[in-house]
């Protein structure tokens, strides 16, 4: 299934920076960018990295922090590049996973970039890898209970779809959905405490857009330099 997600992000590349860029996404451009650039801001962090970062805007727009993003796509990559803002490298979560990051840094943000299944559950087993102790994982994705819709409650692959985006995109690509003990449990399971959930809700609406959860790494890890 991730390499059906990858395949479908390399065909709508560019469309996605289009999207992005013109302020397609109302959910983004109303709740969604702001709501994770003020949950990072307020870590205070000096260091992160965008895992899964797209065409780069998260990193451009947390100006003040050393950011690095990462993708798997490198139309995408090479799209951030061009935008500048940041340091951008190609690199695919197995490879993080396996300890691609020999980095020490604050915080690492997904932002709606976790679609898979064993793809996250090793990113979030490398988080010790790429954090320091007591740095941040933030993650922003649907809010299960506004992305579950019709189906059963329960974890599991779903078909994609790119409704409500411009006729540009094709062959959407499937996803992984997980209940919201699901999620909790990716952080407690691999040595990340909790510290914070987020719900951001949309302003006319009041339903929720997004979940943002926090963790921390606990424990003890090799000194390494950022």
């Amino acid at each position: 299934m991730d390499t059906k997600i990858i395949a479908s992000w390399g065909k709508n590349t560019s469309p996605w920076v289009q999207a992005v860029r013109e302020g397609e996404i109302a959910s983004r451009t109303l709740v969604t960018n702001r709501a994770i650039v003020d949950t990072v801001r307020s870590l205070g962090p000096a260091s992160g990295i965008d895992i899964g970062c797209g065409e780069g805007w998260l990193v451009r727009a947390l100006d003040g922090v050393a950011m690095l993003g990462v993708d798997v796509v490198p139309g995408l990559v090479e799209a951030a590049r061009q935008a500048g803002g940041g340091d951008f490298r190609s690199m695919s979560y197995e490879e993080i996973a396996q300890g691609g990051l020999d980095l020490a840094l604050d915080v690492a943000i997904c932002n709606f970039s976790l679609l898979g299944k064993e793809s996250v559950a090793g990113l979030f087993r490398a988080a010790p890898s790429f954090l320091r102790p007591g740095g941040h994982f933030v993650v922003q994705t649907m809010h299960p209970v506004a992305a579950c819709g019709d189906a059963p409650y329960r974890d599991g692959w779903r078909e994609g779809s790119w409704a409500g985006f411009n006729a540009g995109f094709t062959d959407p690509p499937p996803w992984y959905f997980r209940t919201l003990g699901s999620w909790v449990d990716l952080y407690l399971s691999h040595g990340l405490r909790l510290r914070e959930i987020r719900e951001p809700v949309h302003p006319d609406t009041g339903k929720p857009v997004s979940l943002i959860l926090v963790g921390s790494l606990i424990g003890i890890r090799e000194n390494k330099s950022r």
